[in-house]
């Protein structure tokens, strides 16, 4: 209390008046409440400061984890530095590196230059030919042999005009040596006079190198000199054309083109833009014709309304209009070739012989690997063969660029990778000319038969692709090129995407032979993907697995689709969920468990987790713990599933008054809530226990498996295994109104080679089923082989997929990316 009479009264006991008391009062009260509200600003600041340091933590963690996607994995490159390049590989240097055109060559160079083959037929609807195209209705066009190394014959039918076309490299000097071109031009069945045709070859830089046009009578391109970074000086000659290869005269008309290029990707649309009728083609003897040419450049569509993008390089055009039949040489020569190492011209006569020993060596190598004369084939079946190894080999492409990727985080926009290169094999010159992660372990299977030192540098350079993570994307669209046959909407890549570990499938097949130094660079990357997958894909319960990415709005289809598993709309679990258990995943780790041990045990590395885990998921009685379900009498996968579902048409509301109305669509109806359970969906899933080795030999559930394969109301047909039973309510199936059936009953060969495989080794392991396997893999192989060499002999092509009713090749064609492995099957090479 005295304390508190002293604050109110002064010191010397007089009473203070009563209007100093209450002004006294009012400062104190004024001074209590600036004292709160600084302490209130105070928390705010506080407050305000937290939630700055909480906003900025997650914009920091958001940033990490974007950098985290896009940053290169740390360890030394798989591919090492010195084994590229023009003096490391000087016979891969130069190569048909671009597989989305009919016919060019390019160095596996970032910066390459580019070489190519463009063609119009002069007559009314006549199109201008240059990159391959589902609807250009080619009846025919793909390597009759190609070696992968140093010559190629490749045919083309467009109509009745027949395009040969073949090259041959010669080695010399330091920059990949030189190479020649031969292109036969003919008409075949028209039954009346032939068009003319003019012939286009070009040359273009890609954001550098320079180019020096050489010309005869201000018209005609003879020679081209230039010098890039990766090629130093060279020279490249369009040689007269000859009515036949021993070169009689003929008579042409000439025009090029020289202009700067917007783009690789650009240049059809160039040179379309560039042509005008007013030339006019005059033989001896012969009535004038019109003709298109190149005249000048007018410009892409939209440069009218925008500034035309800068120049990305240059291109000098050569075009030769003449009537059939004719022949064209152009030849390529390396300025880096010591004086006299060129010798003779590989031109003409030179040409000819190159290629006849070329081609002799190449049928001599590929029936010592493949020894399908040994095994009673008759010549057009080997011819068939090798085409088909040939195809798959002309199909190696050299891309750079960046991957666009995409986190699972909601919002996130999608960002560029790291700048990387990648040389691999690709499905389909037309529909798929990139590369694809789980094609191209099936692609390398048959390439690592022919050629082991070529299959591992594309293996290196695959896993050279891996993030920080351990992450490969699935699909590679790199560069211009590439990203002009995608839609937009399809170039990003989910972080959190798989696709199976095929690759692992075509080590285990190089590893016998493998350099150790190889398998020391490699293996870092191997660890960390399959680390990769146990830390991303694992399953609800100890060795189980999950493809993550299932589509994300499930109701708009009839199955999610589960594009990770590489098997797109096969049925899984009606409604995806945490606790799916997918079969195909768990038996694709049980290999890649089995190979890392493998490879760890090779170069004196721990591999005891690698064993423990393979011998987790070969374990037969938790397989069928996991994925055996009695009521369906198979192998299933596990999840939140209905029965009763189906696609039901579905009218919009109304549109607003004076707007058209909308259309109907195919909407999921649930007739029946789902609940956990076996998922009854019989196909290519319920097989992978046998398909990857994981069942034994003894087990008790291969014959239920084995009567499966074999039913005709299941899976068996004339032409190879079906994808989905027939009885199944899936079995060919929309997915959704625009969204055909794919692996819904079609006949597959990467998948029926993986069983031929698999019913080859029961047949020859000690086991109750051993005479049954035996039966089914001959009656197995003389379907597939019948069937694909049939309608290859028939349409020209090999097929994406084959119907399972009338064995009619379907989907894109060409696609001699894992259907080549139907030369395996031949070969019995598995």
């Amino acid at each position: 209390m005295a304390g508190e009479r002293r604050r109110r009264g002064g010191g010397n006991g007089v009473r203070e008046r009563p209007r100093e008391r209450g002004t006294r009062r009012e400062q104190r009260e004024q001074q209590r409440g600036a004292g709160r509200a600084r302490t209130a600003l105070a928390v705010a600041a506080v407050a305000l400061t937290v939630a700055f340091g909480v906003a900025a933590l997650a914009e920091w963690n958001r940033w990490s984890e974007t950098s985290r996607l896009v940053t290169p994995h740390p360890a030394p490159p798989a591919l090492a530095p010195s084994s590229t390049g023009s003096l490391a590989s000087p016979q891969r240097f130069w190569g048909t590196y671009r597989p989305h055109v009919y016919f060019g060559m390019k160095t596996c160079s970032p910066r390459a230059l580019v070489t190519g083959l463009m063609w119009l037929q002069q007559r009314e609807g006549g199109s201008l030919r240059h990159t391959c195209e589902q609807s250009d209705g080619l009846s025919r066009y793909g390597w009759l042999m190609h070696d992968g190394e140093n010559f190629g014959v490749q045919e083309i039918r467009d109509g009745g005009l027949v395009l040969k076309t073949e090259f041959v490299k010669r080695p010399g000097g330091d920059h990949g040596g030189d190479w020649s071109w031969r292109v036969t031009a003919r008409m075949e069945g028209t039954g009346g006079p032939a068009p003319l045709l003019s012939l286009f070859f070009y040359v273009a830089t890609d954001g550098q190198g320079m180019l020096q046009p050489h010309l005869e009578n201000e018209t005609r391109l003879a020679a081209v000199t230039g010098t890039t970074e990766e090629l130093g000086d060279f020279t490249l000659t369009f040689l007269p054309p000859t009515a036949d290869a021993e070169g009689d005269p003929k008579h042409a008309s000439y025009n090029y083109l020289d202009v700067p290029s917007p783009g690789l990707h650009l240049l059809t649309d160039v040179v379309r833009s560039s042509l005008s009728n007013r030339f006019v083609f005059s033989g001896p003897g012969r009535p004038r014709h019109r003709f298109f040419a190149v005249d000048t450049f007018k410009g892409l569509p939209g440069w009218d309304r925008r500034p035309p993008p800068p120049p990305r390089g240059h291109l000098l055009l050569h075009q030769v209009t003449l009537e059939l039949p004719a022949t064209l040489e152009v030849t390529f020569e390396s300025g880096s070739a010591a004086a006299g190492q060129h010798g003779e011209q590989l031109a003409g006569a030179a040409l000819s012989s190159a290629l006849s020993q070329h081609a002799a060596d190449f049928k001599q190598r590929f029936e010592e690997t493949f020894g399908l004369a040994r095994k009673g084939f008759p010549p057009a079946q080997r011819r068939f063969a090798q085409a088909a190894l040939s195809d798959l080999l002309g199909g190696v492409g050299y891309f750079h660029g960046r991957s666009l990727i995409q986190s699972p985080q909601p919002g996130e926009r999608p960002v560029p990778g790291a700048e990387t290169s990648l040389l691999t094999a690709v499905p389909s010159r037309s529909f798929f000319p990139r590369g694809f992660l789980w094609d191209e372990g099936f692609h390398q299977l048959l390439l690592a038969r022919w050629d082991p030192a070529f299959s591992r540098e594309i293996l290196a350079h695959w896993l050279d692709l891996m993030n920080v993570e351990g992450w490969i994307p699935r699909e590679q669209i790199l560069g211009d090129e590439a990203l002009a046959k995608v839609p937009p909407e399809f170039v990003p890549q989910l972080s959190e995407t798989a696709n199976p570990p095929t690759l692992l499938l075509a080590l285990e097949q190089l590893l016998p032979a493998a350099p150790q130094p190889y398998l020391h660079r490699i293996f870092p990357r191997l660890r960390a993907w399959y680390d990769w997958y146990n830390r991303t894909q694992a399953g609800p319960l100890p060795f189980t697995f999950r493809w993550r990415g299932r589509d994300a709005r499930p109701e708009l289809f009839l199955n999610a689709k589960t594009l990770a598993s590489g098997l797109d709309d096969y049925p899984r679990a009606s409604h995806p969920s945490p606790d799916e258990r997918h079969l195909d995943l768990r038996c694709w780790m049980a290999v890649a468990s089995r190979v890392l041990a493998t490879v760890a045990e090779r170069l004196g590395e721990p591999a005891d987790s690698y064993r423990a885990m393979e011998r987790a998921l070969t374990d037969n009685a938790l397989l069928d713990q996991h994925h055996w379900a009695p009521e369906l009498g198979a192998f299933a996968d596990y999840g939140n599933h209905s029965t009763a579902v189906g696609l039901k048409w579905h009218q919009p509301a109304p549109a607003a008054p004076g707007q058209p109305p909308p259309e109907p669509r195919l909407v999921r109806e649930v007739r029946e809530a789902p609940r956990p359970r076996f998922v009854g969906a019989l196909g290519y899933v319920s097989l992978f226990p046998l398909l990857l080795g994981v069942l034994r030999p003894d087990s008790p559930r291969l014959p239920a498996v084995l009567k499966a394969m074999r039913s005709e109301r299941q899976l068996w047909t004339p032409f190879g295994l079906r994808s989905l039973a027939a009885d199944s309510t899936f079995y060919l199936r929309r997915n959704s109104q625009h969204d055909p059936p794919y692996w819904r009953g079609a006949v597959w060969v990467n998948i029926n080679y993986l069983a031929l495989r698999a019913l080859r080794g029961y047949a020859k392991a000690e086991g109750p089923q051993q005479a049954r396997a035996e039966e089914l893999y001959q009656e197995l192989r003389h379907n597939l082989i019948t069937n694909v060499y049939r309608q290859f002999a028939e349409s020209g092509f090999l097929w994406e997929n084959y119907n399972d009713s009338t064995g009619h090749g379907q989907g894109c064609r060409p696609f001699a990316g894992w259907t080549a492995l139907v030369v395996l099957a031949m070969a019995e090479d598995y």
